[in-house]
């Protein structure tokens, strides 16, 4: 009769992870099992009780062992979860030189009811929320450092950052629209930090600000609730992604919140940030997302429009879609384009908005 000796672990890791409420840990390990090695991992909330896998249904060599356990750890890391432990984006990283010290306020989402009551309500403004690319800028002495939302330093196209070198040393916070920087908030300006102050302050301090620089656009924002109206039904007529309410005595907080919040979203469609899996026959890709211990999930495919450029396998993309089957599959999905602003780990399964029982699209057969 053969007998089992119990593993002995052989090398071991454990990562961490911390972005705005999400904090994480993933352990890895080599273990010895009956002559030969398993990877086993676990994963959950720090502090919780973890679930636990395997990547090796029966013993390995150490060779293979190693090859399995080394790219466990590098999708890991590449996700943003490091060996340090305040689990701080890109500690200890490639990217950790690269951090620019300037972290956005990230907004939670909220239903259209729950919209239709801040339209109603004079604390709160209301802003197109853009499709395009998240940008704050910084100005010193006439220079312009660009920072993404995952706070790491990004260049900016010459004209703006021409632009933004004549102004006042100021922070500013906006998105990037082809060639024009529409921007919404104002953080700091000639060496004064404004982020306790409300954010009426700060937007008529800001209107100021760049009031002369070319290219640089103030975000239109209604204040009542008849233009705020007018506003969010201008932008769902033209099929915009949606609005913004802003708390007009809020202040600037970085990050997201774990919930609510002095600024949330109302999107009119879903989207989701994607990996791609692969690439198709015919002008499309294979999608996948991630579930929390780390496993691929496909979500299906999606066709590339003609005036854009075909995705590697590997790239990060914006999916729009209307809804997700439990499961994952993206009913609708449309391909926005390309996310180099983000990182693996925001290609969370968690994202999806699934339909909901009973629900049938107009549009659908039968």
């Amino acid at each position: 009769m053969m007998t089992t000796t119990a593993p002995t672990i052989h090398t071991s890791s454990r990562l961490f992870y911390r972005d705005g409420s999400s904090d994480k840990e993933y352990h890895a390990a080599i273990n010895e099992a009956d002559g030969g090695y398993t990877v086993t991992f676990a994963y959950g909330r720090r502090g919780s009780a973890l679930s636990a896998g395997t990547k090796t249904n029966a013993p390995v060599t150490l060779e293979k062992a190693r090859q399995i356990y080394d790219k466990l750890i590098a999708e890991k890391t590449s996700k943003g979860y490091t060996p340090d432990g305040s689990g701080a984006l890109f500690a200890m990283t490639d990217s950790a030189e690269r951090v620019s010290g300037l972290v956005p306020q990230l907004l939670n989402s909220i239903e259209e009811a729950h919209a239709r009551k801040h339209i109603e309500d004079d604390a709160w403004c209301l802003q197109e929320k853009f499709d395009g690319k998240r940008i704050m800028s910084a100005v010193t002495s006439g220079a312009v450092t660009g920072s993404n939302r995952k706070g790491l330093c990004v260049s900016m196209p010459q004209e703006i950052s021409d632009a933004l070198a004549a102004l006042s040393d100021c922070v500013l916070d906006g998105e990037l629209l082809g060639d024009k920087y529409v921007v919404f908030d104002l953080l700091s300006l000639g060496g004064d930090d404004l982020r306790s102050r409300p954010y009426r302050e700060r937007f008529e301090a800001l209107s100021a600000a760049v009031e002369n620089a070319d290219r640089v656009v103030v975000a239109e924002t209604a204040w009542d609730a008849t233009g705020k109206q007018a506003m969010y039904d201008a932008i769902a007529a033209r099929a915009g992604e949606g609005v913004v309410f802003k708390k007009a005595d809020g202040v600037s907080v970085a990050g997201r919140p774990a919930s609510g919040g002095s600024q949330v979203k109302c999107k009119f469609y879903a989207t989701c940030t994607c990996e791609v899996a692969a690439v198709n026959d015919q002008r499309s890709v294979r999608l996948r997302l991630f579930d929390e211990g780390g496993e691929a999930v496909p979500v299906g495919n999606v066709t590339i429009p003609v005036n854009k450029t075909v995705p590697a396998a590997g790239a990060l993309v914006e999916i729009r879609y209307l809804y997700a089957y439990k499961g994952g599959s993206l009913y609708q999905p449309a391909y926005l384009g390309e996310r180099d602003d983000l990182s693996p780990s925001d290609c969370a399964l968690s994202q999806l908005k699934y339909k909901a029982e009973g629900y049938q699209p107009e549009n659908m057969e039968g």
